[in-house]
């Protein structure tokens, strides 16, 4: 482990985390290409792919590699937690609302130090559940589109507009949550500007480990706690100090 930089993420989740952003935007443009198919934009691409029969080819076969990619991941995650012992370190608890809270605080001026969070905070947390719970519903009516008349020999025919509403306004929701959300927090957010490359090298400087994880950093590190907790706070209050000076 380096002094200055700390490992967070290792080559399976990066590989992953390529094999999203690839799939994701593939399915994003193939998608609202056919959803809002009377702007000129969507015709556009559709004349340029050759039309709407290769733009739907494209579009099921992504939605394939993403549902297995969605089937690996919470495989892993199930087998890590359940067999060789791994912290279930995604799950929201009690602390996470009492953080939002301790973080309001802290930007309405109440108190003098934000929340410490351990590898992941509440809004990652928040974030990463909206979108899981959403590839799922999405895998789910994606897989009864591609397939309507196999599905509906066992269920009401009424299943495919519904799972065409649902597909599509889905998809929308996580395209804006996506774009307006997380974007943000990985590219244009003020601790991470111009990009938080954490997930593309795997690591992650102490300094911010020690701004957004510093429980976990103590955990990295061992010792005293309460040395990595005056730490902390030290650290926010230069910060602080620095932004009356200005």
């Amino acid at each position: 482990m380096n002094s200055e930089r700390i490992r967070r993420f290792h080559t399976g989740r990066i590989i992953e985390h390529w094999i999203a952003i690839i799939t994701v935007f593939i399915l994003v443009i193939t998608g609202l290409s056919q959803k809002f198919y009377y702007l000129k934009a969507s015709q556009w691409f559709i004349l340029q792919m050759g039309g709407i029969d290769n733009v739907r080819f494209l579009h099921r076969y992504t939605g394939a590699v993403f549902i297995l990619l969605s089937i690996v991941h919470i495989s892993v995650a199930v087998i890590g937690v359940v067999f060789k012992g791994w912290k279930a370190t995604m799950i929201i608890t009690k602390k996470d609302f009492l953080d939002a809270i301790q973080n309001i605080k802290y930007y309405l001026g109440l108190t003098s130090t934000p929340a410490q969070c351990h590898r992941y905070n509440y809004k990652q947390k928040f974030e990463y559940w909206v979108i899981l719970t959403g590839a799922i519903l999405m895998s789910i009516s994606g897989i009864v589109l591609w397939f309507p008349i196999f599905f509906t020999r066992f269920l009401p025919g009424e299943v495919i507009p519904l799972a065409k509403a649902l597909h599509s306004n889905e998809a929308l929701l996580l395209f804006l949550i996506i774009s307006i959300w997380h974007v943000y927090n990985a590219i244009f957010s003020p601790d991470v500007f111009p990009l938080d490359t954490s997930i593309f090298t795997g690591y992650l400087s102490r300094e911010r480990m020690l701004r957004e994880h510093p429980l976990e950093l103590a955990e990295i590190e061992g010792g005293d706690f309460e040395e990595k907790d005056r730490e902390f706070r030290n650290m926010h209050m230069k910060e602080e100090t620095i932004l009356k000076m200005k």
